[in-house]
């Protein structure tokens, strides 16, 4: 199975590169024994952005997408646009809003990576910090399910996440990592400052030089025996802990 990370599959990712970001579309493909009303919009969509599509067997489907699901179309697009720390402080400088960065520690399952970086869209995150080794790559499957979110999420790969951290407290932001054993609740931490929050991967969470580089450690609280929650929650989770807060009257990352 391949994962070309230059491929979108899937009604809903396709249509959301069609809509949000067409001029980087190369080509689509579809399926020519499926003849419904979802996919007849997305046709509509190729043919109003001008983009060269063509219908072909679902075999032919099947091949290009090398084992990803489809449901019958698929596009490749322009490489996502993906920023370094060389323009992390530039990007953080002429944010209008009070900051809020996701940074997400090695986090190599390409579902919560793509699951992430939905929910991170959702609560209006302005930036996702990544380190360029031992993350998941942003593939097919990451802009899968993420529902396009990928391609509309400023994305930061680092070389040195500590490094990047370093510098994005210098920069005025407040890191926060989260970890299982922290003495601090979420419910009981003020994130109407400007905020970076960190969160670990599958296997490790937070790695030593990370958490060096944190201001302060929360936890989300758990009942019974569970010890963690899949990354992926636990980030929307906190992310709408944010959002909560900062939705309180007089909250200076109010709109």
């Amino acid at each position: 199975m391949t994962d070309d990370e230059n491929l979108v599959c899937g009604v809903h990712a396709v249509s959301s590169v069609l809509s949000q970001d067409p001029e980087r579309v190369e080509r689509v493909w579809f399926d020519e024994n499926r003849h419904d009303a979802r996919l007849q919009r997305v046709v509509d969509m190729a043919k109003k952005a001008g983009i060269r599509f063509s219908f072909v067997p679902r075999t032919k489907l099947d091949d290009l997408a090398g084992g990803l699901r489809h449901q019958g179309v698929l596009a490749r697009r322009q490489p996502v646009l993906v920023r370094d720390e060389r323009s992390l402080g530039a990007f953080i400088s002429k944010l209008k809003e009070t900051p809020f960065v996701l940074v997400l520690d090695e986090v190599q399952d390409p579902h919560n990576l793509g699951a992430c970086l939905r929910s991170a869209e959702a609560a209006g995150v302005h930036a996702v910090i990544l380190p360029r080794s031992q993350s998941a790559p942003l593939t097919a499957t990451v802009a899968r399910v993420s529902c396009g979110a990928v391609e509309r999420v400023p994305v930061f790969q680092v070389a040195n996440l500590s490094r990047a951290l370093q510098f994005v407290r210098d920069a005025g932001l407040w890191t926060v990592g989260a970890v299982p054993e922290a003495e601090n609740l979420i419910f009981d931490t003020d994130f109407r400052t400007p905020l970076a929050l960190v969160l670990g991967g599958e296997e490790k969470g937070l790695r030593r030089l990370t958490r060096e580089a944190c201001d302060v450690f929360i936890r989300i609280p758990l009942a019974g025996a569970m010890e963690s929650l899949n990354v992926s929650v636990a980030a929307g989770i906190c992310l709408y802990e944010v959002v909560r807060q900062r939705r309180l009257p007089g909250a200076s990352g109010s709109s």
